[in-house]
């Protein structure tokens, strides 16, 4: 273990948080079990890196790939309201027609270099490669990371926590709270449900794009594999570890944006480990996505345990 891969574990971790928050609005605001994720988030980066490669500027491509990410959404919830199909398996539909729509985007190919004009190149030529010497040059690529994702991870939730403060956003939140007192206020519930999935679809197409542009380099028709866990996983942390009363909505989209960074982190630290390999990466997520959800079944068996001493203290001291 070593800051590089300390910073490393950053890096990924900023960008991954946009998918987190995404996957967070679905799954708790909403209350949908989306599955569209594992192909919207490579949508986003087939999308991007095919407009970029073909000359747009990589600004418009970026929000290109995420209006095309609201679009998987709005399928997903029009299967769910519209037609009644259980959210779960509406977004295994979209998921399996996306990666044919991933496959037609990218030409029938399985992967897709980013050959044109990136938002890492606008980064980096905002922020100079000539301000690092020495050992310092090699968290050049981490400090790009950092900033594009820190900076998006504060518009985003500056953003998410004016709308969902907006008559409309409130809509959304009582529909996932309580969708039968929410009609019985005349909201239109199936409306909400498509807008909801909508945004976060886009915010997970702007996480692939990004990723694809700052980490892979590429865009790949599976590396939407295993997102769902990997922003269950980035939720559950943040939820954990910073969320233990009623707080704010900013807050708790801040909470989940630090499980995403702490959650890569440790898989970045983990796989320094001697003896585990880049193939243990689901083990890995597996373990720590487990202690996670444990944690708050040992905090309250160790709350009783410590009430339960002081009760005899007490009793005794009588």
């Amino acid at each position: 273990m070593s800051i590089a891969t300390i910073v490393s574990g950053v890096a990924q971790g900023v960008l991954w948080a946009i998918l987190t928050v995404g996957v967070y609005l679905s799954f708790r605001v909403l209350d949908v079990a989306d599955l569209t994720v594992e192909g919207t988030f490579p949508l986003g980066a087939a999308v991007s890196v095919v407009l970029i490669n073909k000359g747009m500027n990589p600004l418009l491509a970026v929000l290109i790939a995420v209006l095309v990410g609201m679009l998987a959404g709005v399928v997903t919830g029009t299967l769910i309201t519209v037609f009644k199909i259980p959210p779960i398996l509406s977004g295994i539909l979209t998921m399996i027609a996306l990666y044919s729509v991933n496959i037609r985007i990218m030409s029938d190919k399985a992967t897709v270099s980013v050959a044109g004009s990136s938002i890492k190149d606008l980064i980096a030529s905002l922020i100079k490669k000539d301000l690092f010497s020495g050992d310092l040059t090699k968290y050049y690529p981490y400090v790009l990371s950092i900033t594009t994702g820190f900076i998006c991870c504060a518009l985003i939730v500056a953003v998410l926590y004016l709308f969902f403060g907006t008559e409309l956003g409130s809509a959304v939140r009582a529909t996932g709270s309580n969708p039968v007192m929410a009609r019985a206020m005349g909201i239109q519930t199936n409306l909400m449900i498509i807008l909801g999935l909508a945004i976060s679809n886009g915010l997970i197409a702007l996480s692939g794009s990004l990723i694809a542009q700052f980490d892979y380099g590429s865009a790949l028709v599976n590396m939407g594999q295993g997102t769902i866990v990997i922003g269950l996983a980035s939720v559950i942390i943040g939820e954990v570890l910073f969320i233990h009363k009623e707080h704010s909505f900013a807050y708790k989209c801040g909470a989940v944006v630090a499980g995403a960074v702490i959650y890569r982190t440790i898989i970045a630290c983990a796989l320094t480990i001697p003896g585990l390999k880049a193939t243990d990466l689901k083990l890995i997520t597996a373990i720590i996505v487990a202690v996670a959800l444990a944690l708050p079944v040992f905090k309250t068996r160790a709350a009783d345990v410590k009430k339960r001493r002081t009760n005899l203290g007490e009793a005794q001291g009588c």
